[in-house]
């Protein structure tokens, strides 16, 4: 069985250190899956058996699927390559002018299609909720969300957009300490942290 984690630190992908995430707290680990997902070989080993869990739910018709969409930026190649081993369309959502996230660049969600959400890291679900937002008001049915790896950790707040409510598949599953800034023992140290995300809201 393919070892994610592994594949992960080989590529510089797994950072341990003092991390402001998007959401606004702070981590002592972050997960920048770009590192990985420059390599199309080892992102494909690292997402293999996860997309294959999909596959056979897919299979087995406890899954629909049309189409796989990620969010820009860290779910698109994410979305892409998932597309690909389950032999579906992928394309993505970014964000507008204003910074609301849209189907651009002709991308269209039909109504009544089954849609599975691509991220690299699941944490809080925003941006995957706010993916799923907008393929929903096209019609679309939001059927299930994937991911590189699986932040959460058991006593964490429900993802957002109630998207709990939907299987998740995680090529890999690593808990982080998060703390909001004000609780951060990191601040308290003055260790200085970095903002490697790339969403500003």
């Amino acid at each position: 069985m393919t070892d994610t984690i592994a594949i992960l630190r080989e590529c510089g992908a797994f950072l341990e250190g003092h991390f402001l995430l998007s959401s606004g707290r702070h981590s002592d680990r972050y997960f920048q899956c770009a590192r990985l997902l420059r390599y199309p070989d080892r992102a494909a080993a690292a997402l293999e058996r996860a997309a294959g869990e999909a596959r056979e739910a897919l299979r087995s018709g406890a899954l629909k699927a049309d189409a796989v969409v990620g969010p820009a930026m860290g779910g698109i190649v994410v979305a892409y390559e998932l597309g690909r081993q389950l032999g579906l369309p992928a394309f993505f959502t970014e964000r507008d002018e204003a910074g609301r996230m849209a189907l651009r660049r002709g991308f269209e969600a039909d109504a009544g299609v089954n849609v599975i959400i691509a991220e690299d890291v699941v944490t809080t679900g925003k941006s995957s909720a706010e993916c799923a937002a907008v393929l929903e008001a096209f019609g679309a049915n939001i059927s299930a969300i994937f991911c590189v790896v699986d932040r959460r950790d058991a006593g964490d707040a429900p993802l957002a957009g109630g998207l709990d409510r939907l299987p998740l598949f995680s090529a890999a599953k690593l808990s982080a300490e998060i703390w909001e800034p004000s609780d951060c023992p990191l601040c308290r140290q003055r260790l200085p942290f970095v903002k490697p995300g790339s969403r500003k809201k």
